[in-house]
């Protein structure tokens, strides 16, 4: 997704690479408050991993926000689909969220601690709040992010757990693969 929605949009269901989003989601997407509902921000990421996972790759997905809450782009891993080792989710949402002045007041937002080389794209692009859906299948690169002041909010979201230990168990050789594991 390249561009922000309106509320108009999310009154009538958002269309989103073509998926009708509607309901919560809809209404996730389009809200605007000063202190963004970082679950609501988890559950477009959310909607990426199982897009991801329907199309038969690791269920990994990531949406950039502005700090009012603001979707700017969205996607998800793709290594699998693609045959591209550099499509994570983050990379993926970042190239959707297109070219942007500046990444500083922007949120990355996965469902999954970012390895280190996405670590080294939200460090690069100076993104200052990064917020997890779960870091106790991988933990990658958050606490170098933090050390870096990055503000790293991991939401341990039960339902990003099951997921991906879900694809985990089924795909070891796919996930070792993903992780850069022998």
């Amino acid at each position: 997704m390249k561009r922000g929605v309106t509320a108009t949009e999310a009154s009538h269901g958002i269309m989103q690479e073509g998926v009708a989003l509607t309901g919560r989601l809809a209404t996730s997407i389009m809200t605007f408050m000063p202190n963004p509902d970082h679950a609501a921000m988890l559950q477009v990421a959310l909607e990426e991993a199982r897009r991801g996972l329907a199309e038969g790759g690791i269920p990994i997905g990531a949406a950039i926000f502005e700090s009012a809450g603001k979707l700017i782009g969205s996607g998800h891993n793709r290594r699998v689909q693609n045959g591209d080792p550099s499509m994570h989710g983050e990379t993926d949402a970042f190239r959707n969220a297109g070219r942007q002045r500046s990444y500083r007041k922007l949120i990355m937002v996965t469902t999954l601690a970012p390895c280190w080389y996405c670590s080294g794209l939200i460090r690069q692009f100076g993104f200052q709040k990064v917020i997890v859906g779960e870091s106790r299948t991988f933990q990658g690169g958050i606490e170098w992010l933090r050390s870096l002041g990055i503000n790293v909010v991991d939401l341990d979201s039960s339902e990003c757990v099951s997921l991906l230990s879900e694809y985990v168990r089924k795909n070891p050789a796919v996930w070792n693969e993903d992780i850069g594991e022998e």
